[in-house]
């Protein structure tokens, strides 16, 4: 043979079996990552091939489908009060991806996820029947935090305190997602990525802000749990007003006439006394106080509900006069409206924190379950004793206190009131917090809630946590006892 036809020929056979090694690499080892790459227009032709499973908010659906004209995708999704829901179920869209509830469980709502196949369906690459995912959601605690939240910038949550269920989750400004569900919504996304109050963030989970002085429950279980003072009714050491340690910066109460001297953590909380709890955090140490706010589930980088919720944080490496400002939730210390209500539900539980979550099952198309989350997953986090008594300094502050648009009738109502600075000098309006818990005293029937209000067309004078978010958390909390 020609050594030129000879050499052209094993180059030939060399570049076949190079062709061949690729295909079988790509076929062995690349397949499932190029079957789940968000660019092949095959996935996104089987998700909306055929009705997509629902989001079920107490036995009703609160999402479905509708049939497309024109274009390979033959179903888009569809939303009931889709701005009432957007917190919970995230956002499903043909041109945008998935977001949420919608995200998480895309493989089962739109049937290829696998453990919804038969053996035929598993053989050939069928796809099956969708299945389903069922909230935690009560429609009535939801609808109440959501109009009363009207055109604040903020977020609410409430919880079971026993099972650890989430009964509401709101964030407003909110949006529809029905309006970017389809391949021609290119002008309603625009609109929402400009929108500067930012509807598509889940505020109720990945929005931690300064907590002000709803932190001082933290506080205050963290000096009973340490033996700094034997009950809520012990006075306290701290001068009024107080130097914060090391400078000659005082720290002043926001009424000067309230009874904050040596006062106990009862008046403390009563009347938000700044000067005892940063005083307590001082005389604690961060590392006692960042113990008993990690308990309460601060500096958690993975909570998930399913959806994952941004850290909620308490510093370190402070010197003692950041220490003391962390004591009224302020320096470095942020928080979810979530993380919040974790806090009053675990003292609502005797101490112990069930683990949050807003999903109870998942589901085929007949009902069988895929995932099933137990309620009532606890750890114990303060004392039954701690628990109690912080409790009965909460209603102090509902009866007596700042907190008192969070009373309701018939219902053990106790809570804590923040405004917490924002912006350099506290130069920005301040966002108004609540946290708080109630209990039927007839049922025994319980709910924990947090509200927080980022902006509002109140002045700032009239910026307080009983003003703005009491009366909010109050309307979701007399919903869940009355369900």
């Amino acid at each position: 043979m020609n050594k030129t036809i000879r050499r052209a020929s094993v180059f030939c056979l060399l570049m076949v079996l190079a062709l061949l090694v690729r295909a079988t690499w790509l076929q062995t080892y690349k397949a499932e990552a190029l079957a789940d790459n968000e660019h092949n227009r095959r996935n996104v032709i089987a998700r909306y091939a055929q009705p997509l499973g629902d989001i079920i908010v107490a036995g009703s659906p609160v999402t479905g489908s509708e049939r497309t004209t024109g274009g390979d995708l033959e179903y888009k999704r569809t939303y009931t009060q889709g701005d009432l829901y957007a917190a919970v179920t995230g956002y499903g869209s043909q041109a945008y991806g998935a977001t949420q509830l919608e995200g998480i469980y895309g493989d089962v709502l739109d049937g290829t996820d696998d453990r919804l196949k038969n053996p035929a369906d598993l053989l050939t690459g069928g796809q099956s029947a969708p299945g389903n995912v069922l909230t935690t959601i009560d429609p009535d605690v939801q609808k109440a935090g959501y109009e009363a939240l009207g055109d604040d910038k903020g977020a609410a949550v409430a919880i079971d305190p026993e099972t650890g269920r989430i009964l509401g989750m709101v964030s407003t400004p909110s949006y529809d997602p029905s309006e970017i569900s389809g391949t021609a919504d290119g002008e309603a996304w625009e609109q929402l990525l400009a929108d500067k109050d930012k509807p598509q963030v889940n505020r109720a989970l990945r929005q931690p802000l300064a907590p002000g002085s709803t932190f001082k429950l933290v506080v205050a279980a963290a000096a009973l749990e340490d033996g700094l003072y034997g009950s809520v009714d012990e006075p306290t050491h701290s001068p009024d007003p107080y130097t914060l340690p090391g400078t000659s910066t005082v720290l002043r109460n926001e009424s000067a006439s309230a009874p904050c001297e040596n006062a106990t953590l009862r008046t403390a909380l009563q009347y938000s006394c700044n000067n005892v709890f940063a005083k307590v955090a001082a005389d604690l140490g961060q590392d006692k106080v960042k113990a008993m706010a990690d308990g309460f589930g601060f500096d958690t980088e993975k909570l998930d509900v399913p959806v994952r919720a941004s850290e909620s944080v308490y510093p370190t490496g402070m010197d003692k006069a950041q220490t003391a400002l962390t004591g009224i939730g302020q320096f470095e210390v942020t928080a979810t409206p979530l993380q919040m209500a974790m806090v009053s539900a675990t003292l609502a539980n005797g101490g112990e924190l069930a683990a949050p979550h807003m999903v109870s099952q998942v589901v085929d198309a007949d009902g069988g379950t895929l995932e099933e989350f137990e309620d009532g997953d606890t750890k114990r986090v303060v004392s039954e004793r701690t628990a109690e008594q912080v409790r009965s300094a909460m209603v102090t502050v509902v009866e007596e206190g700042t907190g008192t648009n969070a009373r309701i009738a018939g219902a053990e109502v106790g809570g804590k009131t923040g405004t917490a600075q924002n912006g350099v000098d506290n130069s920005n309006t301040p966002y108004a917090w609540f946290t708080s818990y109630a209990k039927d005293r007839s049922s025994g029937k319980e709910v924990a809630v947090a509200v927080v209000i980022e902006s509002s067309d109140a002045s700032r004078s009239e910026v307080s946590g009983n003003g703005l978010a009491a009366p909010i958390a109050q309307k979701m909390m007399k919903a869940a006892l009355q369900g």
